[in-house]
C-alpha cells in the first residue's frame, strides 16, 4: 500500500461537501492539505476542523473559473505547502432548465466552472507533478457525464467535457508516473444536491454520503504506484 503521510494535497471546493469530506479522509492519512473555494468563512471553519486532526492544513479564496485568480493562488499554495503530490478538482456547480429556458449566461458559468476551471487548476499544478516525476490528480465528474437527462444539458455537457479531458491527460502523463482519476459518483447527499432539491439531509440509509466518495478517493491513492484506478462510478445500493 502507498503511505500517505506528509503528502500535500491541493482539493478545490473543499469548504464543504465532497471537498470537504475529502479533506478530513486525507487529514486522517496524514496528509497536509490545502482547500479552496469561493466562501472564506466556510473555508475557515473547515480548515479548523482539518488542523485538529493533527495535519497543516490552508486555505485560499479564489474562483477556479478566472484563469489570473487560479495563476495567483496555486502559486501562493504551493510555495506555502512547500510541494504538491496530489489535486483533487472538485469545484463545480449545476442547474436545472430546459435548453431554451435556461439563460445562455447561467449555460455559460457551468461550462466555465466546471470545465475550464479544472483546466486552469491542473494546469498550474502539472508542471509541478512532472518535475518530480510522480503524482496523483483525481478528477470529480459525474453519472450525468456518462449520459444526458432532460433539463440537464448544461451540466451534462460539462462532466461529458471532464470526463474527456481528464481521460486524454492520463494517457499523456502516465510515463511520468503521474496517475489520473476520473471518478463518476451518482447521487451523493451533499450540499450542492441538497440545495438543488435532488437529496436530502435525512437520507443517510437511502443516498450516498460525502464519507463514502472521500473513502474511495483514499483507496485509490493507496494502491502500489504501479498502480492505477483509471476510472470508478460509485453508486448507493438503494435504487
Amino acid at each position: 500500500m502507498n503511505d500517505l503521510k506528509n503528502k500535500k494535497a491541493i482539493i478545490t471546493g473543499g469548504g464543504r461537501g465532497l471537498g470537504k469530506a475529502t479533506a478530513l479522509a486525507f487529514a486522517k492519512e496524514g496528509i497536509d492539505v490545502a482547500i479552496t473555494g469561493r466562501n472564506e468563512k466556510v473555508l475557515k471553519e473547515t480548515v479548523s476542523e482539518i488542523k485538529a486532526l493533527g495535519v497543516n492544513a490552508i486555505y485560499a479564496v479564489f474562483d477556479v473559473g478566472d484563469y489570473e485568480e487560479v495563476k495567483k493562488s496555486i502559486k501562493g499554495i504551493i510555495e506555502e505547502l512547500g510541494t504538491i503530490d496530489i489535486l483533487v478538482n472538485n469545484a463545480g456547480i449545476a442547474a436545472f432548465g430546459s435548453f431554451n429556458d435556461m439563460p445562455v449566461e447561467e449555460w455559460s458559468a457551468i461550462i466555465q466552472t466546471n470545465v475550464m476551471g479544472m483546466y486552469y487548476v491542473t494546469k498550474e499544478v502539472l508542471p509541478h507533478l512532472l518535475d518530480k516525476n510522480e503524482g496523483d490528480i483525481i478528477n470529480v465528474s459525474s453519472t450525468a457525464g456518462l449520459g444526458g437527462n432532460a433539463n440537464v444539458s448544461a451540466y451534462s455537457a460539462s462532466k461529458f467535457a471532464v470526463i474527456g479531458m481528464s481521460e486524454s491527460l492520463m494517457k499523456e502523463v502516465r510515463k511520468n508516473n503521474i496517475r489520473v482519476c476520473t471518478l463518476t459518483p451518482s447521487t451523493i447527499a451533499s450540499d450542492m444536491t441538497i440545495e438543488l432539491g435532488i437529496a436530502d439531509k435525512d437520507s443517510e440509509d437511502r443516498v450516498l454520503q460525502p464519507e463514502d466518495f472521500a473513502e474511495l478517493v483514499v483507496a485509490g491513492l493507496k494502491l502500489p504506484r504501479r498502480a492505477m484506478l483509471k476510472s470508478a462510478a460509485l453508486w448507493s445500493t438503494n435504487p
